[in-house]
């Protein structure tokens, strides 16, 4: 890691983690076992101005480093992966914002986003297509100054407590290819046309919800078109998840931390045969894996958020983080089960949690399937075939 923390930054991260050991993690268990919604966490984050985290100063944001961005994402899934889905989406549509917004959107919505005053959600999947965006069915038709929305949205993290939204839509639905004719907007809650159907139930990543939403003329005004111009949402958007991604990388790295943390203190608790479970070379062998791909994926997590703090393109990078930060959770949460043995399928311990919360990761921010495609389709391109003549 080339990056290094000023005083300033690392004031920051220590105070997010002080405020994550004392105040998240002695509930965290007991609220997500409960599915409750944090509603005093929540306003101890704003409180730390983390809702303006990836938000331009001049608009009361933090304006952080994504490097920096990362290792909070990391401390916070180390305590409780759950607040990160809180967070997460409303930065991406902060960065969305940042990025393309016109300076009338930028004024409009980033200080208010960045007190976290109104948060925000991403409006994107839909019912018969999640990593295939291209697919989506939700159209916006404009009718003088407002654009009227028609569909439905799935998956949508935050979207009952989300006061602003991030919806992709077909502006031309003949257009090929089909991204050319996609458009995204900004659109605020309280119009007529948009119903929160449902919360979907699901096996982890509780108490934050996971909506279904539907927009039957549901009218946004013109001048939230994000850019001012139809055509270029999938662009937008594609955009947005590059800082996703990191983002989900940095969770899973959270999940794989404390997961480890957990494994290797109840290993040298813990005795059988007249020694602690830690001195038997099956359990040396899991902590030694565990602790290498920590390693391995923290690395890959700092390297794309450097690039992209460099203002690179890091599709290639944030996939690979991505891919294997996730997987590593995944791993990591399991072999943590094992070495509790029985203990760590029960609830009285916090290993549970992390076995199913990983799974989300595996699969939300584009599949791991996907990032695989994603790291090929790059590689080909950064090392092209010679030509033969």
């Amino acid at each position: 890691m080339t990056y290094t923390l000023n005083e300033e930054e690392q004031l920051i991260i220590a105070t997010v983690k002080k405020f994550l050991d004392k105040e998240v993690a002695p509930v965290a268990s007991e609220l997500e076992h409960a599915n409750e919604y944090p509603t005093e966490i929540v306003e101890g984050m704003k409180q730390l101005g983390l809702f303006g985290a990836n938000i331009p100063e001049q608009y009361g944001g933090l304006e952080l480093s994504y490097t920096v961005f990362a290792m909070i994402f990391e401390e916070i899934s180390r305590v409780w992966m759950g607040l990160a889905g809180i967070l997460g989406t409303h930065c991406v549509l902060a960065d969305v914002i940042s990025r393309f917004g016109s300076e009338d959107q930028k004024h409009k919505f980033l200080p208010i986003m960045a007190t976290g005053e109104k948060r925000g959600a991403i409006c994107l999947s839909e019912p018969h297509a999640g990593t295939d965006l291209q697919a989506i069915k939700t159209t916006a038709e404009r009718r003088g100054d407002y654009y009227y929305i028609n569909g439905s949205k799935m998956w949508i993290t935050n979207g009952r407590r989300a006061e602003i939204m991030l919806i992709l839509t077909k502006t031309d639905k003949n257009t090929k290819p089909a991204y050319a004719g996609m458009s995204a907007f900004i659109a605020e809650k309280g119009e007529p046309g948009l119903t929160v159907s449902r919360d979907i139930d699901k096996l982890g990543y509780k108490s934050l919800e996971t909506c279904e939403l539907l927009f039957e003329n549901f009218p946004v005004p013109a001048e939230n078109l994000i850019g001012g111009r139809e055509g270029e949402g999938f662009k937008h958007v594609m955009t947005g998840l590059e800082s996703e991604r990191i983002n989900v990388a940095a969770r899973g790295l959270g999940i794989a931390r404390a997961a480890f943390e957990e494994a290797i203190k109840y290993s040298q608790e813990r005795h059988t045969f007249g020694k602690p479970i830690c001195e038997h070379q099956a359990i040396q062998l899991k902590l030694a894996d565990m602790a290498t791909k920590i390693e391995a994926s923290r690395l890959l997590v700092y390297a794309a958020a450097e690039k992209k703090d460099r203002g690179e393109r890091c599709d290639l990078e944030a996939g690979m983080a991505k891919l294997f930060a996730t997987e590593t959770a995944q791993e990591c949460a399991l072999e943590a089960m094992r070495i509790f043995g029985g203990n760590g399928y029960a609830k009285d311990f916090p290993v549970e949690r992390y076995y199913r919360d990983a799974p989300l990761l595996i699969i939300g921010g584009g599949t791991n399937e996907l990032q695989r495609l994603v790291i090929a389709r790059n590689l080909l391109k950064k090392y092209p075939a010679k030509s033969s003549k």
